[in-house]
């Protein structure tokens, strides 16, 4: 009797660890074929603080530049630049200017000469792009700077 309850016992868990790889194999492929990938989950957005507004924005690696189109939310007109990071083990760098938006102006930023490839940024992933636009009003002059910083998330073209 003893040995017929041993048997059952031993089949219930047996079944239970062959339910339990199976469960492990799937989420295993999901994992590899990229379904659990967050980066395929999250939607493209760009952010920034609530002195400009993120309009429009466009990352390509063919041309090694990322164009953010900004508005003016400051309330005068400024001077400012941009410059970009990444979060990478090697950080972004690209060449940027400096440039003048007058009040509720939109301005669209071509930030060129990007290392995206030694950035590890490939054509068709989503990455997350940091950028900080450094600025100060006309009328104060350059010796009150500010800074706001925005963060922009997309797939690279």
């Amino acid at each position: 009797m003893k040995g017929k309850r041993a048997q059952a016992a031993l089949e219930f868990l047996t079944t239970y660890a062959w339910a339990f790889m199976v469960i492990l194999m799937m989420i295993g492929a999901l994992a590899y074929f990229g379904i659990l990938s967050p980066s395929n989950l999250l939607p493209n957005k760009c952010t920034i603080s609530s002195e400009f507004q993120c309009l429009d924005w466009f990352v390509s690696s063919a041309t090694n530049s990322i164009r953010v189109k900004l508005k003016n939310n400051v309330g005068e007109a400024i001077y400012a630049n941009m410059s970009v990071s990444s979060e990478s083990a090697v950080p972004l760098s690209c060449t940027h200017s400096n440039f003048s938006m007058a009040t509720g102006q939109q301005r669209d930023f071509n930030i060129t000469s990007c290392n995206f490839a030694s950035a590890g940024m490939i054509e068709g992933e989503k990455r997350k792009v940091l950028f900080t636009v450094r600025y100060y009003t006309i009328a104060s002059g350059a010796s009150y700077p500010h800074e706001a910083n925005g963060e922009l998330y997309s797939v690279v073209e």
